[in-house]
Parts: structure tokens; sequence; C-alpha cells
């Protein structure tokens, strides 16, 4: 099939590295495109060094478990001759395979014993290679545990069949010029989603930070105390998770650590005015949300919410998970949104608070149009916002 095999030649032309950076963040174990001749097109995630230079007979070849598959017609999940756990799902157009998304190479903890049975003497003498590099290579061979190597199959099986849907599609145009304009279409588009992501998770209220800034220096100019230390460090690990990432997905966990410096750090300023409960069940946390999502509707709450009252009020962080879906609520007992505030994010406007519109579009194209921020109360006795996430971040409503 010439013209689906110039279609893929098109695809990996198009940087499809860029196409799917997004969801590759969410692992780092091993995943590459192979075409049916086993030759390797393009690593998406690299292999680790003893598959690519101990198994291989050539680096871009795959290894002999993966070629006798090919020619047997087997697929999924296997176990190579060294005990890693290995995946290989079609890449399908019209019934026809043209290539395959392969990877895994990881122990699994079933499995991991087989590592300390590889015998190094054999290989050393099999393919003319120091002990030393063959150790050191078996030795960085990773151990997964179940969950992650599901969340990567899953990855795997995702990329497989939007690369078979993007191959459909480009056959199917009667003008290549179409398919060729989709692509470059799909590309400015991504590039102009990272570079948005990017300048949010940069961002943060300059006001913040002058106010914290001089809450430190009061504090340390009439006291000597472990207090201002453990302000300083809050302050600069607050600062170094929103720098240290553009649009990656963290864990819940490291959003709600986040979260816990940033609140210490303002009720050194609000003292009595400000308290707060944060109640996320560890079973939550593991999962996967994209950095500073949580922090722009604590803001928001701080702002609109406790900051007018004379007296103050509380913030409260909570999660539940049902249905495969995550809802992560802020509450606060403030005085609520002011209208003409509410009614400009009602609106979709973009001048409102701190994110807002653009962190809710940000979680709308990560899973989806059912998914995002939620201000589900707004009164005199406070308000509340949502973030509902699936549980499978790869699945799209």
């Amino acid at each position: 099939m010439k013209t689906t095999d110039n279609s893929l030649n098109k695809l990996i032309a198009s940087n499809i590295y860029a196409r799917y950076s997004g969801i590759l963040s969410l692992s780092d174990i091993s995943l590459f495109l192979v075409d049916t001749n086993g030759q390797i097109l393009l690593e998406l995630i690299p292999s680790p060094d003893f598959c690519t230079h101990i198994c291989r007979e050539r680096g871009d070849q795959v290894c002999p478990d993966y070629s006798c598959r090919f020619k047997s017609g087997d697929e999924g999940s296997f176990v190579c001759r060294y005990g890693l756990e290995n995946i290989l799902l079609p890449i399908k157009v019209q019934d026809e395979t043209l290539g395959y998304i392969a990877g895994m190479q990881v122990y699994s903890q079933d499995t991991e014993y087989q590592k300390y049975m590889i015998d190094i003497q054999s290989l050393k003498n099999e393919k003319n290679t120091e002990l030393e590099f063959i150790a050191k290579s078996i030795s960085s061979l990773k151990t997964v545990e179940p969950n992650k190597i599901k969340i990567h199959e899953q990855l795997c099986s995702h990329i497989a069949k939007n690369i078979s849907i993007d191959l459909s599609e480009s056959v199917s145009h009667a003008n290549s010029d179409v398919a060729r304009l989709s692509i470059e279409k799909e590309m400015l588009e991504k590039k102009i989603i990272d570079l948005e992501a990017k300048n949010m998770s940069l961002v943060i209220n300059p006001h913040f930070l002058f106010n914290t800034l001089n809450c430190i220096a009061r504090i340390a100019y009439f006291e000597h105390s472990h207090t201002t230390e453990e302000l300083i460090y809050c302050l600069s690990d607050l600062l170094r998770y929103n720098l240290k990432q553009e649009d990656k997905l963290h864990t819940i966990a490291s959003e709600i650590d986040n979260i816990e410096k940033y609140l210490y750090i303002q009720k050194a300023r609000f003292k009595n005015r400000l308290e707060y409960n944060i109640d996320v069940p560890e079973k939550i946390k593991s999962y996967r949300i994209p950095n500073m999502v949580i922090q722009p509707i604590v803001e928001n709450a701080l702002i609109h919410g406790i900051t007018p009252k004379r007296d103050g009020g509380k913030i409260s962080i909570y999660a539940e998970e049902a249905n495969k879906v995550i809802i992560i609520s802020i509450a606060d007992n403030g005085n609520g949104f002011p209208k003409e505030v509410l009614a400009k994010i009602q609106n979709d406007e973009n001048n409102t608070g701190l994110g807002f519109r653009s962190t809710n579009q940000r979680l709308k194209r990560y899973y989806g149009e059912c998914y995002g921020l939620e201000i589900v109360k707004s009164d005199y006795s406070g308000s509340t916002v949502t973030i509902k996430i699936p549980t499978q971040p790869i699945g799209r409503c």
C-alpha cells in the first residue's frame, strides 16, 4: 500500500513526538515506533542500554524476541528471554499492518529475579563487550509496579490507535495537500497550547511575592526563630516547583504539597484570619494532574473570599473518587465571588482572577470537554470550586 507507506513517512517527518509529548510525559518507560521489517523508525522514549547495545543485533533493528513475533503475528504483552516485560501493538490501516508501537522493557515485581540470573560471561563472549558495561546496563534496568505497567500499556494503545486513525484519514484524502495542512495545523495548535501552558505555569501574583518577602523581613527583624527559616524554605520550594516544569503532569500529592507550602506562607501573613484544612485520601494522591492547577483556585479563594472579611475565614481542600472520576473541591467560607467577577468568569472572559479560564482550558485539553473547573457555589456563605478529572488520564470524553 504505497500511499499509506508515504503517509507513515510524512507522519514521522511531521515531528510525531511533539504531537504526543503531553501524554508521553506520563511515563518514563521505553516506547518506540517500528516498521514491519523490524526497523526502529523513531524512539519516542529511549530504550535501556541493555536492550539497545546488548540484545539488538543492530542499533536500528529490534531484538530477536520482537522479530519472531512479527513472523508469527503475536501481538500484545510478552516477557522476553531475559524476563523483561514488553509490548507490541499493531498500527493498522484498512486491515493491513503498517508498523508497530513497541516498548516497555522493564521488570515487573514478579520477574525481577530473572535479572540476577543473566549469564554475564556468556554475553561478554557472544557480544565481545566489556563485562563492566554489561553489568552496568543490567543494573540500570528498571523494576516498576503493576499500575505503572498498566498505565504504560494504555499509553501505547492510545498512540497506536491514534496513529492508525491519522494514517486512515490521510489515505482517504483525495488531495494530499489537505493531509499535509491538517498535520501542520495540529502541530501549530500544539505549539500554541504548549506556549500558553508554559506562560500559565510561570504566573504567580506579584503581590503575593512582595507581601511574603515583607512578612519574612518583619519576622527576621523581631525574632530569631525557626519560623523564619521555614518560611524561606517554603518560598524557595514553591518558586522552584512553579519554574522547574513546563506543562508536564504531576502527581496530585506533589500539587497538594505545593499548596501546603503556599498556605503555610499565607498563614504567616494573615495569622488568625486564615485557617485551612486539606483532606485528600492517599489513594487519590498517586493520580496525575497538570501542574499549577489547584494553586490558582486556592489563591482566588483567598483574594475574593478570605481577604475582604474582617475576621478572615477558612479554606478547605478535599477530594473524592467515584465512577472513575476524581473531584477536587476548594471551598471557603468567605463572601463569595463579587458579582462582576462571577459574571466575567461565567462569560468566559480572560481578565478575571489568576488564570481561572486558562486553567479550565488546560484541563479540557488534557482530558476532554466534560472535565475541568466548575463553580458549584458562590454566595454570602462562601464559594466552592471543583476540579474534575478522570482516573484514567489518557481517556477523553
